[in-house]
């Protein structure tokens, strides 16, 4: 017997995933996961029965409920279903799927649409930060088609200004959660930085690579992956994550001067396979760095002028990715005040996923 469970199929940023309404699954959440492993079709490399693609930007879960808190509208969890085993994550936010978020809150009645532009705050419950999308909804609808264009995703869209509010710490306790802005490891110097998402950023010329490298090139240098790998797991407790052996956080991020005009280039570990693109609140992160005097980051990317208020392009394997910061530096203190960025998303498809009835045998 199969059971059907009503979901979105939606394109946020340069990733793609199911959102729910947290009232149509388990409250339980190993048995909540369980459903989920078996929606995406995990743990199997193809996902081949299930709706996952294969791959960890394509197996992504949203689970939307109201808010209780007074400063938001609505909840919203992010679920990574590893696609090659049985394990679903919520230690992280995910930046993409959120572009999606105030789109479907509105379309299933949780907020309701405010003129032209409609602004709906989101609670992203695993961090406890909040976020304002800023969706477009002439005549009181979502629109979708527009004319904004993001690196990683071909074609238009309508336009989704995110503004990240008090993300700095959110899943470290501290910006710099190992409380330097330089740390060596294995003999690399690094920068530990969490602005909305724990990054390790590193010098790829560090690793021997010029850091235009695809990211086949890079996942099949087993030697990089077990070096990137090593100063990872050391790093996990000093980011006050704990033991990160089956943590998708932190994120290593390979950097080099920029090849096309931007601030810099990066190349990242997301963490065992290399981003096609790289994350929302990673990027957010990486352009925190830039600003911050005597980061791994500032050091590659020697910005000129006044870096505390401007837009920094984020150069990434199929393009860039623009951040605006409004940061705060006195010394080594770095405040971010403010941290914005431009994503589009899509409906794809709305129904039922269907799931074997046992998966929920124990709810």
């Amino acid at each position: 017997m199969l059971r059907a469970i009503p979901c979105t199929l939606m394109r946020g940023g340069t990733s793609k995933g199911l959102y729910f309404n947290v009232r149509d699954l388990p409250s339980d959440p190993k048995i909540r996961d369980r459903v989920l492993l078996a929606a995406m079709g995990s743990p199997d490399v193809r996902q081949i029965d299930g709706v996952g693609g294969a791959h960890p930007l394509t197996s992504k879960v949203a689970i939307i409920g109201p808010s209780n808190r007074d400063d938001a509208d609505v909840d919203y969890l992010f679920l990574q279903v590893v696609v090659d085993k049985a394990e679903v994550s919520d230690t992280q936010n995910c930046g993409n799927i959120l572009a999606g978020v105030g789109p479907w809150a509105i379309e299933n009645g949780l907020v309701h649409a405010t003129a032209a532009m409609t602004p709906v705050r989101i609670h992203m419950v695993n961090t406890g930060s909040v976020a304002v999308a800023h969706v477009p909804t002439p005549g009181g609808s979502v629109e979708y088609e527009g004319d904004a264009r993001i690196d990683g995703v071909p074609g238009t869209a309508a336009a989704i200004s995110i503004e990240f509010l008090d993300v700095a710490g959110s899943s470290c306790g501290a910006l710099f959660p190992t409380g330097s802005v330089i740390d060596q490891v294995d003999g690399i110097d690094v920068t530990c930085i969490d602005n909305g998402m724990p990054v390790v950023i590193l010098r790829a010329a560090d690793f021997g690579k010029h850091g235009d490298e695809s990211p086949e090139a890079l996942e099949a240098d087993n030697e990089l992956k077990r070096r990137v790998e090593s100063i990872r797991l050391q790093l996990g407790p000093r980011m006050n994550l704990g033991d990160v052996t089956k943590k998708t956080v932190p994120k290593m991020s390979l950097v080099s001067r920029a090849k096309h005009g931007g601030v810099l280039d990066t190349r990242t570990f997301i963490p065992h396979r290399v981003h096609e693109a790289i994350g929302v609140l990673g990027a957010v992160s990486v352009a925190t760095a830039c600003v911050t005097p005597g980061s791994v980051a500032a050091q590659v990317a020697q910005l000129s002028g006044d870096s505390s208020n401007r837009q920094l392009d984020i150069e990434h394997p199929t393009g860039f990715f623009t951040v605006a910061m409004d940061v705060a530096i006195a010394g080594n203190h770095v405040e971010v005040k403010r941290s914005a960025l431009l994503r589009t998303a899509r409906k794809l498809m709305s129904g039922d996923v269907f799931v074997p009835a046992a998966a929920w045998s124990d709810a």
